[in-house]
């Protein structure tokens, strides 16, 4: 499937409707929600979304580490995640992945070593692949009347809901997304013009 240029989910009803359709119009429903919230909870790509593996998020006992580090697949960055906001949602899952199996024993997602792993490909233990979760996103935003949702929206989702409660905090959404400058942050976030437009309101124009 060709991926079209994809928007943040900015509106509160239109992301609520999206998630919700997510996680319970299909079987792997709590996987797609997970994906999606963690995506939007780290900022990552989602290239390195569904490269997480299980140990990078969860202790032993199921129950979710504070920070995870990675190297971003991109930039090859090292990147340390804060998880504390995607906790319960990945604690959910992981009690999900558990009862799933139990009750389809010949599909191993929970003995899988991935945090997201494909339901399809049975006898293999790989990830989800991007393009499927693309499709997966596409299709329930046409399901609530949209046609720019993909799975590109939840970092942007994300980075975009970081900006407008954080008072515009353009460093912190930088930091983030591990972008090397503001500029190249407010040109992914579509701002540039609006930060003009602001800078240039607190211009006098009738002074001399």
């Amino acid at each position: 499937m060709k991926h079209k240029d994809t928007r943040p989910i900015t509106d509160p009803i239109i992301l609520k409707k999206f998630l919700k359709h997510l996680r319970e119009d299909t079987s792997m429903g709590e996987r797609n929600y997970a994906i999606f919230q963690t995506g939007k909870a780290t900022l990552l790509r989602v290239s390195d979304v569904l490269a997480l593996k299980k140990n990078d998020v969860f202790q032993s006992n199921g129950r979710v580490k504070k920070n995870a580090y990675i190297v971003d697949k991109k930039t090859k960055k090292p990147n340390r995640l804060y998880l504390t906001p995607v906790r319960d949602v990945l604690e959910d899952y992981y009690d999900w992945l558990q009862e799933y199996e139990k009750k389809h024993p010949y599909r191993k997602l929970f003995s899988s070593e991935w945090l997201f792993p494909s339901s399809r490909r049975l006898g293999e233990d790989v990830p989800i692949r991007e393009n499927s979760f693309y499709r997966i996103c596409h299709q329930t935003g046409l399901k609530i009347g949209v046609n720019w949702i993909g799975s590109h929206s939840m970092r942007k989702t994300g980075a975009f809901m970081v900006y407008q409660q954080t008072n515009h905090n353009t460093a912190l959404v930088m930091k983030m997304l591990n972008h090397s400058s503001e500029a190249m942050t407010l040109r992914y976030l579509g701002l540039e013009q609006e930060r003009r437009e602001a800078l240039l309101d607190q211009v006098n124009f009738n002074l001399l």
